[in-house]
C-alpha cells in the first residue's frame, strides 16, 4: 500500500511573510486587506475534491479575526495547529516570549475552533541550531510534535545538521520533531517539501523528491500557503527584487499543481502521521 504523507498549510495572509518583514511593520496588518479566508476557502474546496485531509499550521492574529473560517478547517475533518501569534521567528523571542506566544495562540485556536492543538511549526522553520531551549519551552507546554526544521542550507532559514526524518530533540521527553522533506543527489540535500520550491520549479522535481523519500520507506512532509493560490493578490512596492521574485513566480499555476499533487500522492493529517513516525523516530543519544 502506497504511503501516506503529510499534507500542510501554513496560513498566514500575504502581507505576514518573512520575505515582507522588513517592507510591511505589523502595526500596519490590521490596515490591509486581508485576503486568507477567500483563499482558505479556495484550499479546501482543492483538499474536498481531492479527498484528503491535511493539518492547517495557524496564526494566533488570523485566528482571533477569521473564528467562523477555523470552524470550518476543523469541522470539515483537518487538523488545528499552531503557527505561532504573529509570525515572528523563534530565535528573535527568547525563552519567555516564546511561552507567552505559544500559550496565546494556542488559547486562541482552540477557542475558535472547538478543537485541541497538539502540533507546532515555527515561522519560517526558525527552530534551529541556535534555539535548543524551544524544545524545552515545547514540551513543557504539553506539545505532542513540532514540524519545524528545514534540515537545508538556506540563505532564508536551515538546519543542516539536523536528520533529514522525524526525531526525538529532548532526552526523556515524548516530544517529536518532524522536518520539511529533502531530497538527497549524491552529497548534495535538496530542499524538496513545497512552499516556493514547489511553485518555482517543474512538477517533476517534486514527484521525484516525494518518490525518493516513499522509497525510503518514510512519508514526505509537504507544505504551502493560502496566498500561493492567489495570483491577484496586491504588490508590495519597495520589497528587494529576490523577495519578489520568489514570492510572486508561478502564483497562477500553483492550484493546478496543487490538484495533480493530491491527485497522485497519498495525504494525511500530521498529527497521524507523527503517531506512525513515533516508533521508529531516532532518539536522543545518551
Amino acid at each position: 500500500m502506497a504511503i501516506v504523507n503529510g499534507l500542510s498549510v501554513d496560513v498566514e495572509d500575504w502581507f505576514q511573510v518573512g520575505a515582507f518583514e522588513n517592507v510591511l511593520a505589523r502595526g500596519d496588518w490590521d490596515h490591509l486587506p486581508m485576503r486568507v479566508e477567500r483563499n482558505c476557502d479556495a484550499v479546501l474546496d482543492l483538499f474536498a475534491q481531492a479527498g484528503v485531509t491535511g493539518t492547517f499550521f495557524t496564526l494566533g492574529w488570523i485566528a482571533e479575526r477569521a473564528p467562523t473560517l477555523m470552524r470550518r478547517i476543523a469541522e470539515a475533518g483537518h487538523e488545528m495547529a499552531s503557527h505561532g501569534w504573529a509570525h515572528e521567528r523563534v530565535f528573535r523571542l527568547g525563552r519567555k516570549a516564546f511561552r507567552e506566544d505559544l500559550a496565546r495562540s494556542r488559547k486562541v485556536l482552540e477557542d475558535v475552533s472547538g478543537a485541541a492543538v497538539r502540533g507546532y511549526r515555527a515561522p519560517s522553520f526558525s527552530i534551529d541550531a541556535r534555539t535548543p531551549w524551544a524544545y524545552e519551552v515545547l514540551a513543557e507546554a504539553g506539545y505532542a510534535y513540532s514540524s519545524s526544521v528545514a534540515p537545508v542550507v538556506h540563505d532564508h532559514y536551515g538546519w543542516r545538521e539536523a536528520p533529514r526524518f522525524a526525531f526525538y530533540p529532548l532526552a526523556g521527553s515524548d516530544l517529536l520533531e518532524i522536518p520539511v522533506t529533502t531530497a538527497e543527489v549524491g552529497a548534495r540535500r535538496l530542499a524538496a517539501g513545497g512552499g516556493g520550491f514547489f511553485r518555482v520549479l517543474p512538477y517533476a522535481f517534486t514527484r521525484w523528491a516525494i518518490r525518493q523519500v516513499n522509497a525510503e520507506g518514510r512519508p514526505a512532509v509537504f507544505y504551502f500557503h493560502p496566498w500561493e493560490i492567489d495570483p491577484d493578490q496586491p504588490r508590495v512596492e519597495g520589497a528587494p527584487l529576490r523577495s519578489r521574485v520568489r514570492h510572486y513566480t508561478n502564483l497562477r499555476r500553483m492550484a493546478g499543481k496543487l490538484q495533480r499533487l493530491t491527485a497522485e500522492f497519498r495525504w494525511g493529517r500530521m498529527d497521524v502521521l507523527a503517531d506512525a513516525e513515533r516508533r521508529r523516530a531516532v532518539r536522543p543519544a545518551a
